[in-house]
C-alpha cells in the first residue's frame, strides 16, 4: 500500500487530497445525495481482499437514485469495476470500508431534485468496528421516531435522512447508552441509529417488515439467509411492539457498518441472560467466516480485488 491514499472523483481516479467540492454545492447544502457503505475483508490465508455483496450495493444504490430522480451514468457492471481497481490502486491488505455517493453536484441556490447536474464519487480507507460487538451493546427506545417513507423514504439511503439518525444515536449516547432503536410514528420498531433489528423469541427470527420504514438492508438479507439455511431457524417479518423487546430471549443489531451486534439490554433492562446470547455468538462468528470468503457456499457473495 502506498503513502496515497485515492478516490474515484470527476470519473477518474485521483488522490484523495484532490477530490474536493465547492461549498456552494447542492448535495452539500441540502443534503440531496445518495449513498452506500460496502465493506471489504481481507483473508490473509488466501493473500486476498474480498469485497462483500457488491453488485447488491450497487443494484440499491441504483435503486436510491430511482427514487430520488438521479440519473447516474454507470451500470452495476461498470460501478463494480470501478471499484475493484480503485482497491487495487490503493492496495489495501486490510478491512476496508468503501462510500460510494450520487449527489447533486451544481453550485445552485435553490431547493429541488429535478434538472441539475448528478455527480459521482467513492473512496476508500481503513475500516475496523462501527461500534463494539464484542460485548452485548446497551440500547434505549429512542423519543426521536424513525421518517416515514412520505417523508423521505428509508428504503433510499438519502444523505439528509441521516439527521434523523444522527438525533437518534446522540441522544443514546448522551443518555449513557450504546445505541438507539428508533420507531415508527404509530409506534412500533422500526430500526437501529443505522442498522436493522432481529430478535429472537419462540424460537424463531423475527424482524421488521420492510414498510415499517426501515432501510432493506443487504447485511439484513445476509442474516436471514444464513439463519434459515444454516441454523433452521424459521424467520418472520411481522410488526414488533416495544415491550417485545424486553422480553425477548435475544435481540442484534446488523447492519454494513455495525456486522453483528448483539444487544444485552433495551432500555437498563436485560435481554435474556443480560449478556451476547448464544445464538447472537454462533451467527457473529459464521458470519465473519462467509465475509472472509472461508465458506464455498456463500463464496459467491464475495468479490475478489487482488
Amino acid at each position: 500500500m502506498s503513502d496515497t491514499i485515492y478516490s474515484y472523483f470527476n470519473g477518474e481516479i485521483v488522490p484523495l487530497a484532490d477530490a474536493k467540492i465547492s461549498i456552494l454545492t447542492h448535495a452539500f447544502n441540502y443534503g440531496t445525495a445518495c449513498f452506500e457503505g460496502i465493506r471489504g475483508y481481507w483473508n490473509p490465508e488466501d493473500e486476498q481482499l474480498y469485497l462483500f455483496r457488491l453488485r447488491e450495493h450497487f443494484e440499491r444504490l441504483l435503486g436510491s437514485t430511482k427514487i430520488l430522480g438521479f440519473k447516474l451514468p454507470h451500470t452495476v457492471d461498470e460501478l463494480c469495476t470501478i471499484t475493484r481497481d480503485l482497491v487495487r490502486k490503493n492496495g489495501f491488505r486490510e478491512d476496508i470500508y468503501l462510500r460510494p455517493t450520487c449527489y447533486i453536484s451544481a453550485e445552485v441556490i435553490g431547493v429541488k431534485l429535478n434538472d441539475l447536474p448528478v455527480g459521482f464519487c467513492m473512496y476508500s480507507l481503513p475500516f475496523g468496528a462501527y461500534i463494539d460487538i464484542e460485548k452485548g451493546l446497551k440500547v434505549g427506545v429512542s423519543s426521536w421516531k424513525r421518517i416515514d417513507d412520505n417523508m423521505i423514504p428509508a428504503r433510499a439511503k438519502v444523505a439528509g435522512a441521516y439527521v434523523n439518525s444522527a438525533f437518534a444515536k446522540s441522544e443514546a449516547l448522551l443518555n449513557g447508552f450504546d445505541e438507539a432503536i428508533m420507531l415508527t410514528s404509530e409506534g412500533h420498531v422500526s430500526e437501529g441509529s443505522a442498522e436493522n433489528v432481529f430478535m429472537l423469541a419462540g424460537g424463531k427470527l423475527i424482524t421488521p417488515p420492510v414498510n415499517e420504514n426501515v432501510l432493506v438492508g443487504i447485511t439484513r438479507n445476509t442474516v436471514m439467509r444464513i439463519a434459515r439455511e444454516n441454523f433452521d431457524l424459521e424467520i418472520v417479518e411481522r410488526v414488533i411492539d416495544r415491550t417485545e423487546l424486553y422480553t425477548c430471549d435475544e435481540l442484534f443489531l446488523c447492519g454494513t457498518g455495525a456486522q453483528i451486534a448483539p444487544v444485552s439490554s433495551v432500555d437498563h433492562r436485560p435481554v435474556g441472560e443480560g449478556g451476547v446470547g448464544p445464538f447472537s455468538k454462533k451467527l457473529q462468528q459464521y458470519y465473519f467466516d462467509v465475509v472472509r470468503g472461508k465458506v464455498d457456499k456463500f463464496k459467491e457473495w464475495c468479490t475478489a480485488v487482488y
